[in-house]
């Protein structure tokens, strides 16, 4: 009877002495003796801006209103030329802010559209057909044919035409001849994105761009 239980016993005195010198088998190693490990999640890909668009130089030195506003509603292109969309974006700034030329120009339209005021701007050095800035509503306080610099106050932001609903905003449009584009893509990095201010070089007549 006595050998009998010894016999018993010994099988597990020796199993204990093993865990406590190897250790106990771990998960990883459990997982490993009963097949493949499953994959490691992959970590999330790093999500980037939009792409500007390649046909638009990132020339604008300025908002057309406020310092960095916020954008109430993006660019939406259309699919088709009569397709619904959203022809430019949509910049919340309160009525009688002063509305800037994003870049130097010439002031190719100046007056009312259908009860709305708007200012439109062929951008200097652009091509043929040049690219085109349209602000809106605008009470404009240039004339067509005027000569504008970045910068340059074009009028002031007339009250809500029901465009935004009930939030004061300024419609900025870009097109080169009939076909619209991303009136963002003008802007360069540093006026995208929040940071510290940047003076821009001082003209030969002594003035900024």
């Amino acid at each position: 009877m006595r050998v009998n239980r010894c016999a018993r016993t010994w099988p597990g005195l020796l199993l204990g002495l093993m865990v406590a010198v190897l250790g106990a088998p771990t998960p990883l190693a459990l997982a490993e003796g009963s097949g493949p490990a499953p994959p490691a999640p992959a970590s999330p890909a790093p999500v980037s801006p939009p792409a500007a668009d390649p046909s638009v130089p990132a020339l604008a030195r300025v908002w057309p209103v406020g310092v960095r506003p916020f954008v109430v509603r993006g660019w939406e292109p259309p699919a088709t030329a009569y397709s619904r969309g959203h022809r430019g974006v949509d910049l919340a700034a309160v009525p009688g802010a002063p509305v800037r030329a994003v870049a130097p120009g010439r002031v190719s339209f100046a007056g009312r559209v259908a009860g709305r005021g708007v200012v439109s701007v062929e951008l200097s050095g652009t091509g043929a057909p040049p690219l085109r800035t349209t602000y809106g509503p605008v009470r404009a306080s240039v004339r067509k044919g005027d000569e504008v610099l970045a910068g340059e106050v074009l009028g002031a932001l007339e009250a809500t035409d029901g465009h935004c609903g009930p939030t004061a905003c300024l419609h900025w449009g870009l097109l080169r001849g009939t076909a619209y584009l991303n009136p963002l893509s003008l802007l360069p990095p540093w006026l995208l994105n929040t940071g510290p201010s940047r003076l821009l070089p001082l003209n030969p007549s002594g003035s900024r761009p």
